[in-house]
């Protein structure tokens, strides 16, 4: 185990004043600069609000401090403003984007011109409705729409009267879920979570007692490894079905996800972007940290940091040429 006080916990507490620095910048209407924003040796990672994604930033942010002897800021935000930081100047990389397509149009070469796509990181995501297993066997067919029509009783909680309950997680995360219950014509009400470690823990305390739930879920998600979950069957996704968002008559599209750079990171990031930019993995790779930190409680950097140990082979192929003291 670390020590109390570290470089990690260091590194932590750097990002807690750079979250600072980015809410100022953001509510400000002039765009500010400051010596932390312009430092070369200094990498600002987006912290977006679930564990999948928090694994792939510890683990890059390990290797750029242990391998490049960069500077790394893990800067805990929400997916939009993760965009907005971008575009101000107050961030370098997005690593897990699940579509935004709207916002890639909004910052990107079309628009505003300050951030780019970075390329796929290797997961693929997958976003859809969910219930145990065990319901399944209960009352067979309750994973498609007919089977939700028909047993909407069973989902029903007392904060949703004669509806049944959907429970969703982070309001902040992509979601159609309303357009979907309004296009399916189904009596369901949306619950929100509040936070995916608070919607992971409702549905353990439910599947450990064997009760009712249908839920917003996706993958990579390492809680499939240990609970026995069903996807709902609806409608597969064509293009243009979800375009009006109070009435979608298809489940989600796969996403590919991808990285989202800074311009100027991409153009003068040295070995930090050449880095992130040759970092693909797996989803199995992702659930693996992620499992270290939310099933067995571990560290987040400490969780990186016995991955890295133990797969070596998979990221030093990520590493650029050269060493570590160009960057400087």
């Amino acid at each position: 185990m670390r020590e109390p006080w570290t470089a990690r916990t260091t590194r932590s507490l750097r990002a807690g004043a750079a979250v600072a620095v980015s809410t100022a910048v953001l509510s400000s209407c002039a765009v500010q600069t400051t010596a932390l924003v312009q430092d070369p040796g200094t990498v600002r990672i987006a912290l977006n609000g679930w564990v999948g994604y928090e694994a792939s930033a510890e683990v890059l942010a390990h290797l750029l401090e242990e391998e490049l002897d960069y500077e790394v800021q893990l800067m805990r935000l929400d997916e939009q403003p993760s965009w907005q930081a971008l575009d101000q100047g107050v961030l370098d990389v997005i690593v897990e984007n699940w579509g935004h397509e709207d916002l890639l149009e909004l910052y990107g070469p079309d628009g505003n011109g300050t951030v780019i796509d970075g390329g796929p990181n290797g997961n693929e995501g997958k976003i859809g409705w969910y219930m145990p297993e065990y319901l399944v066997e209960e009352y067979p067919g309750i994973n498609t729409l007919e089977g939700l029509h028909e047993h909407a009783e069973v989902f029903q909680t007392a904060e949703t009267g004669d509806a049944g309950e959907f429970l969703a997680g982070d309001p902040g995360f992509v979601t159609q879920d309303q357009g979907m219950i309004n296009a399916f014509d189904l009596d369901y009400e949306i619950v929100y979570a509040g936070s995916e470690a608070a919607q992971i823990t409702e549905v353990r305390n439910r599947y450990a007692n064997e009760e009712p739930v249908l839920f917003y879920f996706y993958e990579p998600q390492w809680l499939f490894n240990e609970l026995d979950l069903v996807r709902v069957e609806l409608p597969e996704y064509e293009e243009g079905c979800a375009d009006d968002p109070e009435y979608v008559p298809c489940d989600y599209p796969v996403y590919d996800l991808n990285k989202i750079f800074r311009v100027g990171f991409a153009v003068d990031g040295g070995p930090a972007y050449q880095l992130v930019d040759n970092w693909t993995w797996t989803n199995a790779d992702q659930n693996e940290v992620a499992g270290m930190i939310a099933d067995e409680g571990m560290d987040p950097a400490e969780a990186a940091e016995e991955w890295a140990n133990d797969n070596p082979d998979v990221w030093q192929e990520w590493i650029p040429d050269g060493t570590a003291e160009d960057h400087n």
